[in-house]
């Protein structure tokens, strides 16, 4: 049985002090023990982020991080850096750092590979945009960027590794994929994975949906039979959004 993850990225949203706040609301809240919670908010605010949540059954994740252990590589952030903060997992492959910052499939592998060198846990992005859903793209590049991702892990790597498919044109629009459209898509990413790493492997691997996920819509998601989980944009920076997103069975 595949525990439901369901983790905010807040992406270049809330500084040392709002972080605080936001943490201490979501400590308030009873949070359903059948989900996993995780949060991700920027670099500067992980390490007050850490401290808050000693204690809690909320992880910490990071949004992106660099392959390399150390080295000249002005503005990144190594493995090693989050995980001495007390980081537990990490966004790799968002479609805006593939999008604004030029990362390639390539470097999304280097990064899944450096990730589990260092004791943390990838959550995957892939999706298309809306041109290449319209052109009937949607299966063969989220195949190739699955494939990519995994290429050269270990069958004990890959269960433990988080997917989330995110339809490039449902992030930030307040246009969500319906539920069924995306079991779909996410239904065709296990079964790329059972079809490399066999099909018990693809069965422990847990793939969440992301794309304008709200209160009003997680359950659609939540009741899909492949989706086990979320990874939620603009509504984990409220802290009564996120915990209603959470608690969605209440």
């Amino acid at each position: 049985m595949r525990k439901p993850i369901i983790a905010g990225n807040w992406k270049m949203h809330k500084g040392i002090e709002e972080t605080r706040q936001l943490l201490r609301e979501l400590k308030d809240m009873e949070m359903s023990p059948e989900i996993e919670v995780v949060v991700c908010p920027p670099f500067t605010s992980l390490s007050e982020a850490a401290e808050l949540l000693v204690g809690t059954a909320i992880g910490l994740g990071a949004q992106n991080m660099h392959w390399e252990r150390s080295g000249a590589y002005t503005g990144e952030v190594s493995p090693c850096m989050l995980k001495e903060i007390g980081c537990k997992y990490v966004i790799i492959g968002h479609s805006e750092r593939r999008q604004y910052f030029g990362e390639t499939d390539e470097m999304v592998n280097f990064k899944v590979k450096s990730a589990f060198n260092h004791d943390l846990i990838p959550i995957v992005c892939v999706g298309e945009n809306l041109e290449q859903r319209k052109n009937g793209e949607t299966k063969s590049l989220v195949t190739n960027q699955v494939k990519k991702a995994l290429e050269g892990l270990t069958e004990k790597q890959v269960e433990r590794i988080v997917i989330a498919y995110e339809p490039i044109w449902a992030i930030g629009t307040g246009v969500s994929a319906k539920g069924e459209d995306a079991n779909e898509v996410i239904k065709l990413i296990r079964d790329i994975i059972a079809g490399d790493f066999g099909k018990d492997i693809s069965q422990k691997v847990r793939i969440q949906y992301g794309g304008s996920v709200k209160p009003g819509n997680i359950k659609e998601f939540m009741e899909q039979p492949e989706i086990d989980g979320a990874l939620v944009g603009g509504a984990s920076l409220k802290a009564v959004d996120f915990g209603a997103i959470v608690n969605y069975k209440k």
